[in-house]
């Protein structure tokens, strides 16, 4: 991929996070990373607080860029790498770094993720999230913080890793722009940082003016997800296609549009993107406890016999819905209550209510919540935590679109934080009217911290500003019919009619809320047609009473109580409370037929019909009661109904009670006493199991981080091992090839290393290392070792010896403090080198000066020649004497043949004198010549020696010495 370099000073901060096996993903990174790149990084690892990193030394090696150790208050400058110190966190604020220790109480730390969520508040779109190999989940809400922002994040792939846990966390929140190997990220890093987009170049107002390009994105769009994005907020959108168009390097908004239509794939990606949801348990924890301590405790004690149903919509992965439930759970604990409670969870995202469903999470939850809540509402499954069974069975999850689907109705609350900040101010309107629809009068709406009902004062009441929580008013029936979305005048061939069919879906909302069929067609059978019954539970409270009850049951005074023994007549009351009994006892139906009562002095017969109700799951027991008045001759088949003896049936009555009450008595005082002490015995062990459980879980996770620390630690110690065992390596090599013996003594003249042909010198072996060395004998002359060792550690200055060897061989000896910092000593070094060849050649070289001096007195001249390969003398060098020479002698120059030099030796026996002299390789040869005047006499000689290397050395001797 071709990169793009910045062209400008926008600097982007590169979020880095890494924990067990990140080492090696890190200096990959940072190997490709081009010097110059207008980024800075932090990189954020889990260290060890027991070992020094050396994460410094070792990144220093892998890249130029430089690399230093966060300090509290330091600024953070373009192209340079910054590294957490160990045993703190790391924030950002205004470009500098802030060090926190780390807080042992909160149980599980995440730096990564506090450093990420801190990048997001401080740099929003300029911050980028890089996720390396580590175990755990950290990083998972950091890298949801930096996507809300509109910040970009790469995560490492999978398969790459040492360590998977970190990157498979993070790929599973579905916010990743790219997963890609460690090596690779730089590249595309460079690519995203230079798109025109990101740099500046290229203003948002651009895309915004191409509405042809942008309705045919929202045509793709709703083709192929059902939704229309027409009126979401236009800066949302706007910023979320250039995120996608950056990170597919296209420029321009038709190009998008072609690579829609050409990749169907990015319609889903691009769909995800515009659905980002970014949210966590106890978001917001002051508002989630102010909602719960009044709001959530004024709906539970007010709904005492029906259910009590919730709405939370935009809940993503459920981590919403089920703080909801949770504080529910809290709510009716502290009032000591039990109510049946329906918790309705929506969203757009199929996938992410699939997600919310399962109700799986990652150990990084751990930092949202208290131990306790931790340990009471989930369960450890592997590496995730699960919600538990009776909260996720409160909440029932379906996707649903809030602006075009039927809302929920007779909903107590409604939780919609953080999506109207997202629409426009006519989907606004239309949403709070829907919830006005929904809510029960006196029903909650729970909003963000950055929405407001709006207009909607009038429906909505304020019960808690800053926390945005509001109570509905009462249902308002008429929809302004100026909210209604316009038809567009021309349609592009893209857009398909009418974003919105409001008109339709609010005229289900207006017939749902006005002609409720079922409610007035009960009421009507109540009042005209159906008999009296009631409707008891098994604490004989009447939940429901059917048709009129005058004449059967009263209000007693007092404090008002609906237990049916006390509002029943006095003649129905003991066969109610016996028959009901039975009932819950056989599960059975029972009849009492001819029970004898007086209504306003009239005597009158009535049947009693007692039926069990259906059970189901989760309910209390119920049964229903049919008040039948006898008016007509007895029922057919009245032998297969009993019929009710008032006086046996309280004799029967009063023989079980009193069998009853003497069971009772007996055992009641012991097993009261047995159950307070196994209360008290259950309460201890319950609140010591629960701090074990605590204890237990916080020592894991410690564990957990503990042992991501040490692998990183170990990492590096490896590569320092790796880098000591070469350097080891080069030292050995250095000794054995240098051709000097080295011999490295400690503090108690110890040997502690030597090289490997010092046994020339010393009688040493390779076991003898760690032995004194005047335990061993040396092969030096004339030569106290011991003694001049003592004395450079005394004076800390180098000694210097020449000496010979017991074989002859003459030695330099060296004898030198041992350094290991500035002034300070630690041992001893002796070096010995092998000086016999240079005495040699010293002594070759005086023997040559003084040849050279006599040379330059004696009258003959002294002439070099190299052998040719056809065995033919060439000059190289000469010295002529002091008698003048012949003419052709004079002419010689380095590189003559002996023939031009002395024509008078190539003639007859003297040419074959010389060439059987090169052939025999003989000492000498001597060759005379007559004088011309006077052939008696000698007129000159030559002596030819052979010399080492095919050289020859030729000595001319004129006439004088001979008369001489």
């Amino acid at each position: 991929m071709k990169t793009r370099q910045p062209t400008n000073t926008l600097v982007h901060y590169v979020g880095i996070g890494a924990s067990a096996g990140g080492l090696e993903a890190i200096e990959a990174f940072f190997s490709k990373m081009p010097e110059e790149s207008n980024l800075a990084f932090i990189v954020i690892q889990h260290l060890s607080p027991d070992y020094k990193s050396l994460m410094v030394e070792l990144l220093s090696k892998k890249t130029r860029i430089p690399v230093h150790r966060s300090v509290d208050g330091m600024k953070v400058e373009p192209n340079n790498i910054y590294m957490i110190p160990p045993k703190k966190n790391l924030t950002i604020f205004h470009d500098r770094l802030v060090l926190k220790e780390k807080d042992t109480a909160q149980g599980i730390n995440l730096p990564i993720d506090i450093f990420l969520r801190s990048l997001s508040e401080d740099k929003a779109e300029r911050a980028v999230a890089v996720i390396l190999s580590g175990t755990g989940s950290d990083g998972t809400r950091g890298v949801r913080a930096i996507k809300e922002q509109g910040g970009m994040v790469m995560v490492q792939d999978e398969t790459s890793c040492k360590f998977n846990g970190m990157p498979r966390a993070a790929i599973s929140t579905g916010v990743a722009d790219f997963i890609l190997p460690a090596g690779d990220m730089a590249g595309q890093l460079m690519a995203y940082v230079g798109h025109p987009y990101v740099i500046g170049q290229k203003p948002s107002q651009i895309l915004l003016q191409d509405e042809n390009g942008l309705t045919r994105i929202f045509a793709e769009l709703r083709e192929k997800t059902k939704v229309d994005f027409t009126y979401y907020k236009p800066s949302t959108i706007v910023r979320r296609i250039e995120r996608r168009m950056t990170v597919n390097q296209i420029d321009q908004l038709s190009d998008y549009v072609r690579h829609l239509q050409k990749f169907p794939a990015e319609v889903m990606t691009l769909y995800k993107e515009l659905l980002i949801g970014v949210t966590s348990f106890f978001r917001n924890a002051d508002a989630m406890k102010e909602l719960m301590e009044k709001s959530m405790t004024e709906l539970i004690e007010r709904a005492e016999n029906r259910e009590i149903r919730f709405w939370v919509t935009a809940c993503s992965t459920g981590e919403e819905a089920y703080t909801i439930a949770i504080l529910a759970k809290e709510a009716m604990e502290n009032l000591g209550v039990a109510r049946d409670i329906k918790i309705f969870a929506t969203d757009l995202d199929r996938d992410a209510v699939i997600l919310a469903g399962n109700g799986i999470y990652p150990e990084s939850i751990a930092a949202d919540l208290t131990p306790k809540m931790l340990g009471k509402y989930f369960y450890k499954k592997e590496e995730n935590y699960r919600i538990a069974r009776h909260i996720r069975e409160m909440v029932v999850f379906a996707q649903h679109n809030l602006v075009k689907d039927p809302p929920f109705t007779k909903i107590d609350m409604i939780s919609c934080r953080n999506l109207l900040i997202y629409l426009q101010p006519i989907l606004q309107q239309k949403v709070m009217e829907m919830f006005n629809f929904s809510l029960n009068p006196g029903g909650i709406l729970f909003l963000g911290n950055s929405e407001t009902v709006g207009d909607m004062t009038t429906w909505f009441e304020t019960v808690h500003q800053k926390h945005k929580i509001y109570r509905s008013t009462g249902k308002q029936t008429i929809f302004k019919s100026h909210l209604e979305a316009k038809q567009p005048e021309k349609i592009s061939p893209y857009q398909k009619p009418v974003p919105y069919s409001f008109r339709e879906t609010f005229s289900r909302f207006k017939h749902l809320e006005n002609d409720n069929m079922m409610g007035r067609y009960l009421s009507v059978l109540e009042n005209n047609f159906l008999p009296l019954s009631i409707i008891v539970n098994t604490r004989m409270d009447i939940l429901h009473i059917f048709g009129e009850a005058r004449g059967f049951l009263k209000i007693p005074s007092g404090k008002t109580e609906f237990n049916v023994n006390k509002m029943a007549v006095k003649d129905l009351s003991i066969p109610l409370a016996t028959g009901i009994q039975r009932v819950f006892k056989s599960r059975e139906e029972l009849i009492y037929s001819n029970i004898k009562m007086v209504q306003s002095n009239v005597s009158k017969k009535i049947n009693l019909r007692i039926i069990p109700l259906p059970d189901k799951k989760d309910h209390e027991q119920l049964v229903a009661v049919f008040f039948e008045e006898i008016q007509l001759d007895p029922i057919k088949e009245q032998s297969a109904v009993e019929a009710y003896d008032i006086e046996k049936d309280v004799r029967q009555r009063i023989r079980d009670l009193e069998q009853e009450l003497q069971f009772s008595n007996e055992h009641l005082q012991a097993t009261i006493e047995e159950l307070e002490t196994s209360n008290e015995e259950l309460q201890a062990t319950n609140e010591e199991l629960l701090a074990s459980n605590e204890e237990l879980q916080s020592t894991n996770q410690e564990l957990q981080s503990t042992n991501e620390e040490l692998f990183t630690v170990n990492a590096e110690y490896q590569n320092k091992i790796i880098e000591l065992t070469e350097m080891n390596n080069d030292v050995e090599n250095l000794l054995t090839g240098a051709g000097i013996e080295i011999l490295i003594l400690d503090d108690n003249n110890e040997i502690r290393k030597n090289s490997p042909h010092l046994n020339r010198i010393f009688n040493i072996l390779d076991k003898d290392v760690g032995r004194p060395i005047n335990h061993l004998s040396h092969n030096i002359v004339d030569f106290d070792l011991i003694k001049s060792i003592e004395q450079v550690q005394k004076t800390n200055k180098l000694s210097y010896f020449k000496r010979k060897l017991n074989d002859g061989s003459d030695y330099e000896i060296r004898i030198l403090p041992y350094y290991i910092g500035p002034d300070a000593f630690a041992g001893t070094v002796l070096t010995f080198v092998n000086v016999s060849e240079f005495e040699k050649i010293k002594q070759e070289v005086e023997c040559g000066r003084q040849h050279r001096e006599k040379e330059d007195h004696i009258p003959s001249g002294i002439f070099l020649f190299n052998q040719s390969p056809e065995n033919e003398l060439v000059l190289e060098h000469m010295s002529p004497g002091e008698v003048p020479d012949t003419s052709s002698e004079k002419k010689a120059r380095p590189g003559t043949p002996i023939h031009e030099i002395w024509p008078e030796i190539e003639s007859g026996p003297h040419k074959k004198q010389i060439s059987d002299f090169l052939k025999q390789k003989r000492s000498y040869l001597s060759i005379k010549t007559k004088d011309s005047k006077n052939e008696d006499r000698i007129g000159s000689r030559w002596l030819i020696f052979s010399l080492p290397g095919k050289k020859v050395a030729v000595i001319h001797e004129v006439e004088r010495i001979f008369e001489a």
